[in-house]
C-alpha cells in the first residue's frame, strides 16, 4: 500500500482512467506532500503520463475522486488546473519561437493582466535563479538544449504555481546536459521549496531530486505499488553507500513488477 503523506496537498482516492477497451489507471491512490518533490518510476505503459494529464486536467477520470487542499477538486480541461496552481512542465520544449527568453517568460503572468510592475519584478527574479540573465534579449533557437528547460522551467515558475508536474522533463538531453539539469532543479527547489510530481524512467534521477518515489505496476490497469521514502541528506552524492543501497532496492522491486525476476 502507499505510504502516507504528512499533510497532502493533492490526493488521489480510486481513480481510474480508460482509453477504449484498454484501463491505463486502475483504482490508484496517491497522496502529494506540501513542499515534496515526489518521483514516479515505472516501465513504458506504466501509466505514469496518464496519471500526469489527470493531475492537471488534460483528460477526466472515469471514476474516483480527487482532493486539493482538502477540498473535491474536479477539472474539466488544462485551464482548469493552470487556475488552481497546477502547472506543467512537458517532455517536448514549446517555448513560443518568435519570443525572446524574457519574453517567454513573461508571457504567462503578461496574459492574466498582471501589473507591469509586478511582472517584470518576477520575470527578472526567475532570470537570475536559472542562470538566464545575460541571454535574455535571445530566442530559443540561440539557445542550447539545457538553457531552453531552464527557459521552461523559468516560465511555470514565473506564475507562481502551488504544484508543478513535470513530465520527463530531461528525457531529449544528453547525459552530461541532464546532470547539470538535475543539479540546477536542486538548487531551485532549494530555494522555492514548491511541490512538484515528477515522471522518469532514471532511478538515480529519482533519488538524487526526490523526497519519496512512487513505483507503479506494469500497464495496463496500473497503480501505486510501493512507495520509498529518500531520507539522504542533501546535497545526495550518487557514490555513497546509501545511494547505491536504494537504487538496488528500487531496482529490485522495478524488475520485479516488470517480469524480470521469478
Amino acid at each position: 500500500m502507499p505510504e502516507t503523506s504528512p499533510s497532502p496537498v493533492l490526493r488521489m482516492a480510486q481513480v481510474s482512467k480508460a482509453y477504449g477497451a484498454t484501463r491505463a489507471l486502475d483504482g490508484v491512490t496517491f497522496e502529494l506532500g506540501r513542499g515534496e518533490v515526489h518521483a514516479l518510476l515505472g516501465e513504458n505503459g506504466a501509466g505514469k503520463s496518464t496519471m500526469m494529464k489527470v493531475l492537471s486536467g488534460a483528460v477526466a477520470p472515469d471514476s474516483g475522486r480527487m482532493f486539493l487542499d482538502g477540498r473535491p477538486y474536479v477539472p474539466s480541461g488544462p485551464l482548469d488546473g493552470l487556475r488552481s496552481g497546477i502547472s506543467m512542465i512537458y517532455q517536448e520544449l514549446n517555448l513560443a519561437p518568435h519570443l525572446t527568453v524574457e519574453e517567454n517568460i513573461s508571457f504567462g503572468p503578461r496574459m492574466r493582466g498582471t501589473a507591469e510592475r509586478e511582472w517584470r519584478g518576477r520575470v527578472e527574479e526567475m532570470l537570475r535563479l536559472v542562470g538566464l540573465v545575460e541571454h535574455r534579449t535571445k530566442l530559443p533557437r540561440e539557445l542550447s538544449g539545457g538553457m531552453k528547460q531552464r527557459v521552461q522551467i523559468a516560465r511555470v515558475l514565473a506564475n507562481d504555481p502551488d504544484i508543478i508536474l513535470m513530465d520527463e522533463p530531461f528525457a531529449a538531453l544528453d547525459a552530461y546536459t541532464r546532470g547539470r539539469m538535475q543539479k540546477e532543479v536542486t538548487r531551485i527547489w532549494s530555494a522555492l521549496r514548491r511541490t512538484a510530481l515528477f515522471v522518469t524512467h532514471d532511478i538515480a534521477e529519482a533519488i538524487w531530486l526526490a523526497d519519496r518515489i512512487g513505483i507503479m505496476t506494469r500497464g495496463p490497469e496500473s497503480r501505486i505499488r510501493e512507495v520509498f521514502e529518500v531520507t539522504l541528506p542533501r546535497p545526495r552524492e550518487r557514490m555513497t553507500s546509501g545511494f547505491i543501497d536504494l537504487f538496488n532496492s528500487l531496482s529490485e522491486v522495478i524488475d520485479v513488477e516488470a517480469g524480470n525476476v521469478q
